[in-house]
């Protein structure tokens, strides 16, 4: 039987490491990128979340609906409470955002407050300052549409 001989292309074990710490290398910069890829997505999809229940907040106060403009505002403040906390330090517009994401949990927390036998009047006014301040935000963060 004939010997197989495998040729490697490495004429030393140096060489061979150094191969192998290029090949760790590139897969750690792999997933970072994935990493920072699936953040961007579920910071996109928190934003998205913000908009989407800030808008039914107030469309469901021209209905006059108090339960569900209860629902949406505390949907919304937790949309912009995990925006905060998903928020990196160097992210375009993060100071900005975080005020009025600040302001979104505020005007909610006063709509909470008022509660749920007060006329849907009284609490569309807080539900509107919700909703500028989360439009704001989304922009300032950049994930407007």
């Amino acid at each position: 039987m004939a010997a197989i001989r495998v040729q490697t292309g490495y004429s030393s074990i140096a060489s061979m490491i150094s191969g192998l710490i290029l090949i760790i290398v590139f897969s750690l910069i792999a997933h970072t990128s994935v990493f920072a890829v699936e953040q961007g997505q579920s910071l996109s999809e928190a934003a998205d979340g913000l908009r989407l229940n800030a808008e039914d907040m107030v469309a469901h106060g021209g209905m006059g609906d108090t339960k569900a403009i209860i629902h949406h505002c505390a949907e919304t403040a937790q949309y912009a409470e995990l925006l905060i906390k998903q928020l990196s330090r160097s992210h375009p517009g993060r100071e900005e955002g975080i005020a009025s994401l600040h302001d979104v949990i505020r005007h909610c927390k006063r709509v909470a407050e008022i509660g749920i036998h007060a006329d849907p009047g009284v609490l569309l006014n807080p539900a509107i300052k919700a909703r500028t301040a989360a439009r704001a935000s989304v922009k300032a963060l950049g994930f407007a549409k």
